[in-house]
């Protein structure tokens, strides 16, 4: 039987340190955030390890909303996702994981860009968020 991912990366104690320390540069990330902005750190690791230990092959239950839900106010494009994807890489492969894993997670990361991102600023107006305020933030100049 094919061990899974989540026991691969040594399971929640492993995923919760990555998880930290991957959130610890987001907050402080000039674009990705400002999307965390008024968001409690510890609460978005819980639901983000929680999230990806279940589609790693945990038998563990998500507390959090459909990704659909969690992310209908927010402008996504392909370009800030692969930042999110490059600093979650760094966070993983400091844990010491290997190489094949580190792609394997990756892999199942990049699953759900089509669940996050949007096509062009255009569609995401005509998106019907009823009594929510769209959340759109342009890259910063560097």
């Amino acid at each position: 039987m094919k061990q899974s991912l989540f026991d691969a990366v040594a399971g929640l104690p492993a995923m919760e340190r990555i998880h930290k320390r991957f959130y610890d540069e987001v907050y402080v990330h000039p674009w990705l955030g400002q999307f965390f902005a008024g968001h409690d750190q510890t609460a978005i690791e819980l639901r983000q390890t929680r999230f990806m230990a279940l589609k790693m092959g945990a038998d563990i239950k998500y507390p959090g909303k459909s990704l659909e839900i969690a992310h209908e106010r927010m402008y996504i494009t392909t370009e800030l996702l692969e930042v999110r994807q490059a600093l979650l890489k760094t966070a993983i492969e400091a844990e010491g994981i290997a190489p094949e894993l580190v792609k394997r997670w990756l892999k199942i990361d990049k699953a759900f860009w089509g669940k996050l991102k949007n096509e062009s600023l255009e569609a995401f107006r005509q998106i019907d968020l009823q009594y929510q305020k769209p959340l759109i933030v342009e890259k910063p100049e560097v």
